[in-house]
């Protein structure tokens, strides 16, 4: 997956009502399916194991594969980078009266690196602000700004990796795709989903702001 977040997570598992998605420790999701073939739950499952590397999880569903591949190839929902990300364009804030924020918001700017000031109540860019260019890893101060003047700039995806079913048939559908060593790489997911709505706290703010402003 790229660029999760438990919103989209939820939309998905609205949309896909007969069918699961499970997210956790990748070691212990390996552990459960089976490394070997003296250990796996169902034929061929070890084969799968390899390849719970980072952020990925396991879709459980009665669809086809066609159906599968043909849903996630054209599925993708724009949101906002996290630290860390790197930026897809140049964003530069043009100075002056910034009337989207409340007063209040102008110490919070000015802690981000803007030149911010209050005239007359108003929270105003006192100089054209170079918030990021295309090519820089975000620090956390761009990433917040960068939501608060709400440009997106990534994109939540999800790739399919490997296919399996009941019947011990599998393939890799991502030629790029790299096995490892469970036992012995880092191949750590999520703990549990409880993270990703942790880092959704982090744009609660962000998000009573913008539905203020509706």
């Amino acid at each position: 997956m790229f660029n999760q977040r438990n919103l989209f997570l939820k939309e998905l598992r609205q949309e896909w009502t007969d069918s699961k998605f499970l997210f956790g420790k990748n070691k212990v999701i390996a552990l459960a399916l089976g490394r070997d073939p003296e250990s796996e739950y169902k034929d061929n499952l070890n084969k799968i194991t390899p390849y719970l590397i980072g952020n990925i999880g396991l879709l459980f569903t009665n669809k086809t594969k066609e159906e599968v591949l043909s849903y996630f190839e054209s599925h993708e929902c724009p949101d906002y980078a996290r630290s860390g990300n790197i930026a897809t364009e140049d964003v530069t804030i043009q100075a002056g009266p910034l009337a989207q924020f409340q007063h209040t918001m102008e110490p919070q700017l000015r802690k981000l690196g803007m030149h911010t000031s209050l005239k007359k109540g108003i929270v105003t860019l006192d100089s054209d602000f170079v918030l990021c260019k295309k090519g820089d890893k975000l620090t956390p101060e761009q990433a917040r700004l960068l939501k608060l003047f709400e440009h997106m700039q990534a994109v939540f995806k999800i790739n399919v990796k490997v296919y399996w079913n009941k019947s011990g048939d599998y393939e890799i559908i991502d030629s790029t795709l790299e096995a490892e060593d469970n036992e012995n790489g880092d191949s750590q997911g999520y703990e549990s989903e409880q993270e990703m709505e942790q880092s959704d706290d982090e744009d609660k703010p962000i998000k009573k702001k913008l539905k203020n402003r509706k």
